[in-house]
């Protein structure tokens, strides 16, 4: 894989500094590879209707938890209000997502996919749900546990 030579050197400021392999460029690339076939079917989708993974993020997580606000929905995408608002927007406009004011307090909203939001829902998550299935499938007995447990670690806050 690229970047792996022992003889790896790269200047910081005027200083040279040497790789001690502290580095794990292998599975940091293999996140990038992932990742990046991981999103593409789901670009593919996206693309049609001039939206990109902001949407997806958004559409996701509100088919996931319905009812969820946009205080929460700001805090699960770790996003600014200004991010959400043109991406909400958008999907609201489009029919994805419905916008339902909160039964207590009239200035929370409360988010819900529309019938068509499910369906891209689930047309996004089933190519990505594919491709976790083939890979499990190839990576042996007890590989979801170890890996859930992984990325469960890779989260920011994870286990503080």
């Amino acid at each position: 894989m690229a970047g792996q030579s022992k003889e790896n050197t790269r200047y910081v400021g005027d200083t040279v500094a040497h790789d001690d392999d502290t580095i794990d460029f292998e599975i940091i690339e293999l996140l990038f590879f992932a990742y990046r076939d991981f999103t593409s079917d789901p670009d593919a989708i996206l693309e049609k209707s001039g939206f990109g993974r902001a949407h997806h993020r958004v559409v996701h997580f509100v088919d996931r938890e319905p009812g969820m606000t946009v205080a929460n929905l700001l805090e699960t995408l770790k996003i600014t209000k200004q991010s959400l608002a043109r991406v909400l927007k958008q999907l609201i406009d489009s029919g994805y997502i419905r916008q339902v004011t909160g039964p207590e307090d009239r200035r929370q909203r409360m988010l819900y996919t529309t019938e068509e939001g499910q369906a891209l829902a689930r047309a996004l998550a089933e190519p990505q749900s594919r491709r976790i299935a083939d890979a499990l499938a190839k990576t042996g007995p007890g590989a979801r546990e170890t890996i859930k447990r992984f990325l469960a670690c890779m989260k920011n806050g994870a286990g503080d």
